[in-house]
């Protein structure tokens, strides 16, 4: 949830933050409107408590006709009471409503524009070139199948369409990736946390999971409980309600867990393989810190993705992601996208958002602050980071195939792997 008193005080920052999104800029002054409406009604509702406390003290006082004067009026006065409350809670419930359909205020220099309008930061290492080295590349799942690594035909007899196996070579290939995600993460000062992966649905609209998106996310009725993409969303959660203490700097968090999505709209995008699906791995790395320091966090977090990549040694590029292409919690987002050769493209890897105070804003986390005044309590800054996942095996399984089908585990990871080279099966 954005700050209403930024929309209060400097409507044109977030009237230009909407525009960027592709967003209705109209429901800035709608929101306005709705807190006007909600003063009025309080005021009048003030007003008129304080005339109905008054005049309970002149009914115990009066008598006859006056008294049942005052009783009458008393009684008009409880009704208009009643309906101003009624009111102001309407004039509130709109004004909440209209204020979660708002994303985060964009941070300065976040391309404007939608999903094609990204800009490119950075380009790191060069695409292999396979004709010169005389063999056309295979694609990751003909790879996995060769390798017995990856069964997608019994994965969709076991639970359906975009679900698989990682098998043998291959979860040792995941496992070692996720492992070694884990210890990078510890030696830079983060901790480790297993989170669970069903959420109540005020994390999830806390963490901004279900604002626009509700029909990607898998949903229990029976007990309203959600099944998170991410861990992102429990970490987020964890210090709901809480004043949290940043005084020796950000909290910093590594969370493993399964994740699902639904991929709803994704009907014939990426049905082959493991690149789009439904149950997947991921080591997420999430931060706490003081506003101010989030942007430095969000450059660290950045880093550490790279380091990661760095270990398996493919060519990827960083993009600044269009604002239109932002979720709504995240003000800035960089995404890492690896080079996929069988498709003669870059795919997202990993991304990494600076939510500001959109997220701990919505779930009362706060940090104290020392002011001359005294310590007050402010709103904490949240940002996350992938650090690992399932997706990442398509991009180890392709730039480093072999022409006899086998795949060259990259230096970096076979301490963690246990292998050298993944060779075929079958």
């Amino acid at each position: 949830m954005i700050d209403i008193k930024l929309l209060r005080d400097r409507p044109e920052v977030v009237r230009a933050s909407q525009r960027a999104r592709g967003e209705d800029e109209g429901v800035v002054d709608a929101v306005l409107e709705a807190e006007q409406r909600r003063r009025r009604s309080l005021t009048a509702f003030e007003q008129l408590r304080a005339e109905q406390k008054s005049l309970g003290k002149e009914v115990a006082k009066a008598q006859g006709e006056e008294k049942q004067a005052l009783l009458a009026r008393t009684k008009e006065l409880s009704q208009h009471v009643k309906d101003l409350q009624a009111e102001a809670d309407a004039a509130q419930a709109e004004l909440d409503s209209l204020l979660l359909s708002i994303g985060n205020v964009i941070i300065d220099g976040v391309p404007s524009g939608g999903e094609d309008d990204y800009v490119v930061l950075e380009e790191i290492g060069t695409p292999r070139d396979f004709a010169a080295e005389g063999f056309e590349p295979k694609d990751h799942l003909e790879l996995g199948e060769a390798l017995d690594a990856i069964d997608m035909g019994r994965g969709a007899k076991v639970a359906g369409a975009r679900f698989y196996f990682l098998k043998g070579q291959g979860a040792r290939l995941e496992m070692g990736l996720l492992s070694l995600a884990v210890r990078k993460a510890i030696e830079a000062g983060f901790t480790p946390v297993i989170t669970p992966t069903l959420v109540n649905r005020r994390t999830m609209a806390g963490a901004g999971f279900i604002d626009a998106h509700l029909e990607e996310v898998y949903h229990l009725p029976a007990d309203d409980l959600f099944l998170t993409g991410t861990s992102e969303v429990a970490l987020a959660g964890l210090h709901t309600d809480e004043v949290i203490d940043l005084s020796s700097g950000p909290i910093r968090y590594a969370g493993q867990s399964t994740c699902y999505r639904r991929e709803a709209g994704s009907y014939g995008k990426d049905t082959r393989g493991i690149i789009r699906v439904h149950q997947f791995n991921k080591i997420e790395m999430f931060v706490y810190c003081r506003p101010e320091d989030a942007e430095a966090e969000h450059d660290r977090l950045l880093q550490m993705e790279k380091d990661m990549l760095a270990l398996i040694d493919v060519p990827y590029r960083i993009i600044d992601t269009a604002a239109g292409d932002l979720g709504g919690p995240a003000a800035r987002k960089f995404d890492c996208e690896a080079w996929v050769p069988t498709q003669g493209r870059y795919r997202e890897l990993t991304s990494t958002s600076n939510c500001t105070t959109f997220q701990a804003r919505r779930l009362n986390t706060r940090f104290k602050r020392d002011t001359e005044g005294g310590p007050r309590n402010e709103v904490a800054a949240t940002l996350n980071g992938t650090l690992a996942t399932t997706r990442w095996l398509v991009a180890i399984l392709e730039n480093h195939q072999q022409a006899d089908g086998s795949v060259v585990v990259p230096e970096g990871l076979r301490e963690a792997v246990g292998l050298d080279v993944l060779t075929p099966v079958r």
